[in-house]
């Protein structure tokens, strides 16, 4: 790989003796691909060994495992289910490195495509609040794809700034995680673009806007919460800098991080650094803080609700008759599609990609449930479940009509796992498998 000559020069400045061996891992050294399993779906890890064999882990992420790619494709219905997600396996170390308590307020501010937003969120585990930002709308809606995937409930997807965010939501979250956008140096070996792209004067700027991020970012953490700051890049300018701004200008009080196999920081143990040279993965660093001022904000969490809506009057019925469960929470309403929410959450004026779990469509007086509502479920809630064969999984996935002695909505299982809604009648279950997911 043909690499800018000020890059090099940095890096032999950084790395000193162990240079060679840095340059030589972009040629020579494996590109890893890596699967995080979905500790929410109970015994999700035994499904994927015993598919695809013991796979060798991620020493720093407990949920993380070295995967083939030729053997485990995104189109396998454990992925389409929510399984796992496909991660690079150094960016497990950040949300690895973070604390997460069922209960705890939790923003992800510059979210997509969602990996560090999955990973906290199944720590979560459907308690708590997870908010996962991303201000550009294509990506937001890429993000939501991967929130749906992973059956969350407590998840509300905004598409905003910073800025607005902290106007929004001042000493409101326990914790934060602010994996940057950066020059992406970590990169280079799975992202060309990234190469043509680099100048030092680029550096610089993603450092600048890196600490506008920041400064938001601490506005937003209560008094005792914990700041997660993460990067894919190398250069000192947008990490160990960055990392003393935090605690020199913004107050808060770096805190050791404990993952296995990881290295630390540039004259700062207490983070922690990847390499390709002498980790099995790309480039990251992670670096933890406190907050130990300021107070939490006690505004009201709720809007105002909305009245026994006809839409949820529909939803009741739908759920009478497919359900053995009833989800208690808010309603919300964005044209014909209902949404829920585990609590009634202050949105209110925010841009919104996902306000919650889409539970589905009103149609016609009728209720049409969503994708999004078998992935967040379990086999039991259903009343109605068929577990087909493997031809005839393939074919559900195809989109195709398959054999079926139910009537009514039924979960179509893999497994034992929720991956998609058929309408059964007369022996055959009507698809309702989403269009833009099926296999071609």
């Amino acid at each position: 790989m043909k690499l800018p000559e000020s890059f090099k020069k940095r890096m032999k400045v950084m790395l000193g003796d162990e240079y060679d061996d840095f340059i030589r891992s972009y040629d020579e050294a494996p590109v890893f691909t890596g699967i995080r399993v979905n500790t929410m779906k109970q015994a999700a890890d035994k499904h994927i060994f015993d598919k695809f064999g013991s796979l060798p882990p991620v020493p720093w992420c407990e949920s993380g495992f070295y995967a083939d790619k030729s053997q485990i494709s995104g189109n396998h219905q454990y992925h389409i289910g929510g399984l796992f997600y496909f991660q690079e396996p150094s960016a497990m170390a950040a949300a690895a490195a973070l604390p997460v308590n069922e209960g705890d307020f939790i923003l992800d501010l510059c979210a997509a495509p969602g990996g560090k937003s999955t990973q906290a969120g199944a720590k979560l585990n459907n308690t708590g609040l997870l908010v996962s930002n991303e201000i550009i709308k294509k990506r937001a809606d890429i993000l939501s794809e991967n929130i749906e995937r992973f059956g969350f409930k407590n998840t509300v997807v905004t598409n905003e700034t910073p800025q607005r965010l902290c106007e929004k939501y001042p000493e409101f979250f326990d914790k934060i995680i602010v994996d940057a956008p950066c020059s992406g140096e970590g990169m280079f070996r799975k992202e060309p673009q990234a190469v043509t792209e680099w100048s030092e004067e680029h550096v610089m700027s993603c450092a600048a806007r890196q600490r506008n991020i920041l400064d938001c970012a601490v506005k937003m953490l209560k008094k005792g919460g914990m700041l997660l700051y993460s990067t894919c890049t190398f250069s000192i300018e947008e990490n160990e800098k960055n990392a003393e701004y935090i605690i020199k200008n913004l107050g808060l009080a770096q805190v050791p991080i404990h993952l296995n196999g990881v290295c630390g920081g540039i004259n700062m143990p207490y983070a922690a650094r990847l390499f390709p040279h002498k980790q099995n993965g790309e480039g990251h660093f992670v670096a933890l803080f406190r907050k130990n001022f300021g107070g939490e904000n006690d505004f009201p969490l709720k809007t105002k609700p909305q009245k026994n809506t006809e839409a949820e009057k529909l939803y009741r019925e739908f759920e009478k008759n497919a359900m053995n469960i009833k989800l208690d929470g808010a309603f919300y309403l964005f044209g014909s599609k209902l949404y829920f929410m585990p609590f009634a959450f202050d949105f209110d004026k925010i841009k919104v990609a996902r306000p919650g779990l889409l539970l589905g469509e009103c149609k016609k007086n009728r209720f049409e449930p969503s994708h999004a509502l078998a992935l967040a479920l379990e086999k039991n809630d259903f009343k109605n479940t068929v577990e087909p064969s493997d031809d005839e999984l393939k074919a559900f996935l195809h989109g195709n009509v398959i054999p079926c002695d139910k009537n009514g909505y039924t979960a179509v299982l893999a497994d034992g796992f929720p991956i998609g809604w058929g309408k059964a009648s007369c022996g055959v279950l009507k698809n309702h498998f989403p269009k833009h997911l099926r296999l071609a």
